[in-house]
């Protein structure tokens, strides 16, 4: 099991690593700086560093894990990536129906891939699906998401590196903010997330503060005008 610090999550499992850049969200992306650290650290998975590569010895992981957690899938890659053949991606959904007593979180940037695909694969509920929202030229990937299967949708606002505007949250039922972390990290300003917040209350929308960022984010934490924002949908409850 490899035990998550990403507030919103318990666990994550990676049967894909490795990605490529393709918006400015990626510019400083933690998961190439982990994969780097971990190659040199002579992690077999991590031998190629950060290219595209493929894991299905991993497949049976979640299963063994007996106890219902939260699992955050690929948390290295993107499961949507047009280096992952359909075949591979319907396999890995195939093990979330089996183990249905773990909720699993994916997240994608590759919004049109997952329109795409999505209709052929095997969708339950306890696989939620999210996309990738770094500032308002993305939000269209917010339309995209919608059209999608999934029974439960999200959006994660990480890293939010410009202000996003309207949002329209119908068909959402979870929606995460935080800033940037790391060397080089972009700021995230007050009335960014202040704003997302504030719309989520006003649509019942569960809103998750995860963290300001910056180069010590443990440093300066996760607090919104004076209070820590955990919510989550209430479908949680039924599955853990």
């Amino acid at each position: 099991m490899a035990t998550s610090k990403i507030e919103w999550t318990e666990s994550t499992w990676n049967p894909v690593t490795g990605c490529t850049k393709i918006s400015p969200g990626c510019q400083n992306c933690y998961a190439e700086r982990m994969a780097n650290r971990l190659q040199a650290m002579g992690q077999n998975n991590y031998k190629d560093g950060f290219l595209i590569r493929l894991h299905p010895q991993t497949f049976q992981l979640p299963l063994s894990w007996k106890k219902s957690q939260m699992i955050f899938v690929n948390s290295m890659s993107d499961l949507f990536h047009t280096e992952v053949p359909l075949e591979y991606i319907s396999m890995i959904f195939e093990v979330m129906q089996k183990a249905h007593w773990h909720t699993f979180q994916i997240l994608t940037k590759r919004a049109e891939r997952l329109l795409e695909l999505g209709k052929n694969l095997p969708w339950s509920f306890n696989i939620w699906m999210g996309v990738s929202v770094e500032n308002a030229d993305y939000k269209y990937r917010i339309d995209l998401l919608k059209q999608s299967p999934a029974f439960i949708k999200f959006i994660s606002f990480e890293p939010l590196i410009a202000p996003v505007g309207e949002v329209d949250l119908s068909g959402i039922d979870w929606v995460i903010v935080g800033g940037e972390s790391g060397p080089k990290s972009r700021e995230l300003k007050p009335e960014w997330a202040i704003e997302l917040r504030d719309q989520c209350l006003s649509q019942n929308v569960p809103f998750f503060f995860k963290q300001w960022g910056g180069f010590n984010k443990k440093k300066n934490g996760r607090i919104l005008e004076g209070r820590t924002w955990e919510e989550v949908p209430e479908v949680c409850c039924a599955v853990l």
